[in-house]
């Protein structure tokens, strides 16, 4: 195929210039990539996949299949972009990549952005259909959202040559463009793919601002943008596809699609040297027709029907073009390169061959019905379209023109007018004045068999390399579900998802299984409609971004204090506090010895922290919490735990009451929000008949815990007001008072290491004069920071359990030791809990380990087994949870979840990992103080 002189919709006037494997090309603004490689005389643009064949441009839209390329600007670029609808840009740097992508390394960004919108019609598809609704609601003063996969707007109407109201189509769509683009309340997408369609009317669409890799004309200009669209109607207009014929060497450069040809003729003014059509409909006479119009010589029309009567066929005779009718193309010839020399024909008269450089093919259209088909809407089989067509539309939805089965233009604008005047109530303007053409029925012919018999070079899926060997493989190895073919040929699994294939692939099945095509059907494509990008569905959350950084009001001491951070819940929370020369691991020692020995201090923030408040709040929470809450008594604190629907642990923390209808509850650091949603969610939606407010409060206060012997004179002196003696403040008491001179202070006897200690809280403002408080009054005591890595050494040697590191989806509340919490009452999971699977004794249960050698430390995760010497796949009987060096036992120890864990008491297991294997006792998991002696001072 060559550039032709003049005709087309290209601008002459500029040149763009870009390369080609290392190439200089140019081609002009209105180009693709395609069409510029096209009119520069470049057929063959890569290699297929499994097969290594020669491939070239098979189509002008996103069926596509052989034509994928890496486009960049030869510093970033993308893989597998589609050419043929890629715009051409000025400096692109292009790599040929027919079927395989290349990503970069390192890896490379592109800016992406996200927008939330809202309309009243969300138009899918700017081709008559598309516009015509358009128009119809935007002139009702409608808000419009017209989103257009092409970079211009007009669909068909760009490769067709037809009129409108006594203009060109093309014409007739850019003066509808200009008018909806002066619309006050009408926004225009371009180059934007509608690629999930969700519930309520919300769609993702993804906007290609510019090609991939090319330097903006504004540096602030991302290359992508999601929308998230939720319309009040949405009108599809996606149009439909045309497929191609199976037959043998249909792969070769220079075959490809009826329409594709006429769109490159009629867009970009390029057209082959001698071209020939092979159709089994009417619409692919156009084709023929309008090359010769445009001077190119057609050496003839290919028709499998014994008589073509529609007036297309009239016309082409009328021209003097040479139709073979019933006959077919059964196979093509090419020279060294693989590019196409002439075509093989079967008919009444015999065989002959046909000279030629473009064979177009036209085996039908289906509706592109993607975003119809991921809500699960209905189709039924159309035999005289031989595709598959909607059957009516969800709520809310219109499905129109081609996308719906009409291929008619007539029908085109009166059913995407119709359309837009139902959705808005409003009546629908004049229909546009076009030339009525009346079209045969296609020919029920998908499949031309090879004359040898070898269907080894019949191609189903170019993009794949599947074959009609490769589908009759599946078939005898007894594959028989549309589903199991596609898995077993991998039909239809390329970035396309086989546009051009998935039909005919449906078809040549039904006709292996012997079963009728409307039972067999087509397998299904899933979303996105076209392949989104990770940078795309990030958009801006990356790096620093990628998930929002919590620091808690006291960071800046923690900073200055030469601490260094770890990651948990999204919070930077002080892992250590290591000092010169000293190792983390080391720091952690000294600072757990401190709290056992002296004093500690801890920033724990971080908790989650709600508010309840109403009549019905002890009811509420006595509901859900698995242990009696509604009998605390105002002043007190309990340790509760919360459990999902099916019995298994959501969360654990400290209810307090504060007043007969108010408790200030706290959660674990990793499940604030979730709990706060699931609080959220049973008020809401299962009790609402109940008095109560819950308010996340997490941001306004701020805790430090104070642990330790002398932590009782430490908190004396910075509440003077309370009286902290054993008896006036026991365990578990709450007490309202001042706190290092707030007034607002909140003081709990609650623990986490097993020492004697307290949780003071204030308002975050208040939380660095608190901070700074207690070092001042705790120096005479040893009172020494700590962090993470002590934290879990301490809660540890007391076998606390951590949601979420001890317990998963799959823990109860009996396997993780806490059954004795459980109520007799009412809770959420209880009904759950009482399944005899729940309850059997050879679940895995919470234990402790002690490593038979005390010096060697158990890494967190290994595995745990009875014999190492046993043959692989050895029989795990559970896993390590935590694992420390304990500077008060003074030796190594961890916590487990072992397969009937409290029956091995004293058994001898084997912690394997990386090759290695370790003996460990099995023990209680409360290794210090299981009296509980040092917790209450």
């Amino acid at each position: 195929m060559r550039r032709r002189l003049d005709g087309g919709l290209v601008d002459r006037r500029q040149l763009l210039r870009f390369q080609w494997e290392g190439q200089r090309i140019q081609g002009y603004p209105g180009d693709t990539v395609a069409s510029a490689l096209l009119g520069a005389g470049i057929d063959v643009i890569g290699r297929s996949v499994a097969f290594d064949r020669p491939r070239g441009i098979m189509s002008a839209g996103a069926e596509e299949a052989h034509g994928f390329g890496q486009v960049g600007d030869g510093v970033s670029s993308e893989p597998l972009v589609r050419l043929a609808t890629t715009p051409l840009v000025e400096g692109l740097v292009v790599e040929s990549r027919a079927t395989r992508g290349r990503l970069a390394t390192p890896p490379e960004r592109t800016r992406s952005d996200k927008r939330h919108a809202h309309c009243d019609l969300l138009v899918i598809g700017s081709g008559p259909a598309g516009l015509a609704a358009a128009l119809t609601a935007s002139r009702a003063g409608a808000r419009v959202i017209l989103a257009e996969q092409d970079f211009a707007l007009g669909g068909a109407l760009l490769r067709e040559r037809v009129a409108i109201d006594g203009i060109s189509g093309a014409d007739w769509a850019s003066r509808v463009a200009a008018e909806l683009a002066a619309a006050p309340e009408t926004r225009i997408l371009r180059a934007t793919t509608a690629s999930i369609m969700l519930d309520g009317n919300a769609v993702v669409l993804i906007q290609r601002l510019r090609t991939a890799g090319v330097p903006a004309a504004r540096a602030d200009l991302p290359e992508q943008r999601v929308w998230f669209v939720r319309a009040r109607q949405v009108v599809l207009a996606t149009g439909a596809l045309e497929r191609p014929v199976v037959f043998a060497d249909n792969d070769r450069p220079g075959i490809m699609l009826a329409s594709g040809a006429r769109a490159y003729l009629n867009r970009q003014a390029v057209a082959p040297n001698r071209g020939l059509v092979f159709t089994t409909t009417d619409d692919g006479y156009r084709t023929a027709l309008d090359w010769a119009a445009a001077g190119v010589a057609v050496a003839g029309i290919v028709d499998p029907r014994p008589e073509p009567t529609g007036e297309l066929p009239r016309r082409a005779l009328a021209r003097g073009l040479r139709v073979w009718a019933g006959t077919v193309v059964s196979g093509t010839d090419g020279d060294a390169t693989g590019r196409l020399l002439a075509a093989r024909l079967d008919g009444p008269a015999g065989s002959e061959r046909v000279e030629c450089d473009c064979l177009a093919v036209s085996g039908g259209y289906d509706p592109v019905l993607h975003l119809h088909l991921q809500l699960k809407g209905a189709t039924r089989w159309d035999d005289r379209l031989h595709a598959a067509v909607p059957v009516g539309s969800r709520a809310g939805q219109w499905i129109v023109g081609a996308a719906a089965g009409r291929y008619d233009l007539a029908g085109c604008l009166e059913t995407g007018a119709a359309a837009a005047g139902s959705a808005l109530g409003v009546v629908a303007g004049p229909t546009p004045v076009v030339e009525a053409v009346s079209e045969a029925d296609p020919a029920a012919l998908w499949r031309v068999p090879a004359a040898d018999g070898d269907e080894s070079r019949s191609f189903i899926d170019g993009h794949r390399d599947v074959t009609v060997a490769g589908l009759d493989r599946a078939v005898g190895a007894g594959v028989r579900h549309i589903e199991h073919v596609k898995r077993f040929t991998l039909i239809g699994t390329g970035v396309e998802q086989g546009r051009a294939a998935k039909t005919n692939a449906g078809l040549l099945a039904a006709e292996a299984f012997g079963r009728p095509v409307a039972d067999v059907g087509t397998s299904s494509a899933r979303p996105p409609v076209e392949p989104m990008l990770f940078d795309a569905m990030a958009g801006r959350a990356f790096g620093e971004r990628f998930e929002p950084v919590r620091t808690t009001a006291l960071h800046d001491e923690h900073v200055a204090l030469g601490a260094v951070f770890e990651p948990v819940g999204q919070w930077l929370r002080p892992r250590a506090y290591p000092r010169a020369g000293e190792s983390i691991d080391a720091a952690a020692a000294r600072e757990a010895l401190a709290v056992r020995r002296a004093a500690g201090i801890v920033d724990v923030s971080t908790l989650g922290k709600i508010d309840v408040q109403g009549p019905d709040a002890a009811t509420f929470l006595d509901r859900l919490y698995a242990n009696p809450i509604a009998s605390l008594p105002v002043g007190k604190a309990r340790y509760g735990l919360l459990c999902a629907v099916d019995g298994m642990i959501f969360d654990d923390g400290v209810v307090m009451r504060l007043g007969p209808d108010r408790f200030f509850v706290t959660t674990s650091t990793g499940h604030a929000a979730a709990v706060f949603d699931w609080m959220e969610d049973w008020l809401q939606n299962e009790w609402p008949d109940l008095r109560v407010w819950v308010t996340s409060v997490t941001e306004q206060w701020s805790t430090v815990a104070i642990a330790g012997p002398h932590s009782r004179e430490v908190v004396a002196a910075l509440a003077p007001d309370l009286d902290c003696g054993r008896e006036a403040f026991p365990f578990l008491g709450v007490r309202s008072t001042t706190v290092a001179g707030c007034a607002d202070g909140l003081v709990a006897r609650v623990s986490f290491s097993g020492e004697l200690a307290w949780e003071l809280s204030v308002p975050r403002s208040r939380a660095p004069a608190l901070w700074h408080a207690a070092l001042q009054a705790g120096a005479a005591y040893g009172l020494t920071p700590y962090g993470m890595e002590a934290l879990y050494i301490l809660r540890a040697e007391k076998g606390y359990l951590i949601v979420g590191q001890e317990s998963d989806a799959s823990t109860t509340p009996i396997d993780a030791g806490l059954g004795w919490m459980l109520g007799k009452k009412d809770f959420v999971g209880k009904r759950a809990l009482q399944r005899a699977d729940l309850v059997r004794e050879d679940r895995r249960q919470l234990v402790g380990i002690l490593p038979v050698d005390p010096n060697e430390l158990v890494p967190d995760s290994a595995i745990l087994v009875a014999d190492p010497m046993e043959a692989k796949p050895m029989t795990a009987l559970g896993h390590v949870t935590a694992s420390h060096r304990s500077p008060v036992l003074e030796r190594t120890f961890g916590l487990a979840m072992v397969r009937s864990g409290r029956s091995r008491f004293g058994q001898r297991l084997y912690a394997v990992w990386n090759g290695r294997a370790v003996a460990v006792t099995v023990c209680a998991p409360v290794m210090y103080d299981p009296e509980g002696a040092r917790r209450d001072g």
